[in-house]
């Protein structure tokens, strides 16, 4: 009976820890200027280990995640939108990463 006992104990702490407990996050892309910039950072999120959800509104320039917060947090998150060339939040984009976007998702300087 004591061993039924630990067991069950056991397996409700295994399974409390990998809840997979989601989050949600409201990231500010500064940068985004296109549809185009919009499937770029959907599907390269997509890709992103714990990522489970995520929608780009291109004229509010915000992007909406869930994500398991077991799994991945939102500087991951952060990083992986540097990493595809854009800003997020304070992030800054990765220069290299930016330089190839198409020229339709570079931000437009006015002189």
């Amino acid at each position: 009976m004591r061993s039924t006992f630990i067991i069950a104990a056991l397996l409700a702490f295994i399974i409390g820890c990998d809840s997979g407990e989601t989050a949600q996050a409201d990231i500010q892309l500064a940068t985004i200027q296109c549809g185009t910039c919009k499937k770029t950072i959907e599907k390269g999120l997509s890709d992103v280990k714990g990522v489970v959800k995520v929608e780009v509104d291109v004229e509010k320039k915000i992007g909406h995640v869930t994500y398991k917060a077991g799994v991945v947090d939102l500087a991951i998150i952060e990083k992986a939108i540097s990493a595809l060339g854009y800003d997020a939040n304070n992030t800054t984009a990765d220069p290299a990463a930016y330089e190839l976007l198409p020229g339709c998702c570079k931000v437009s300087v006015s002189h």
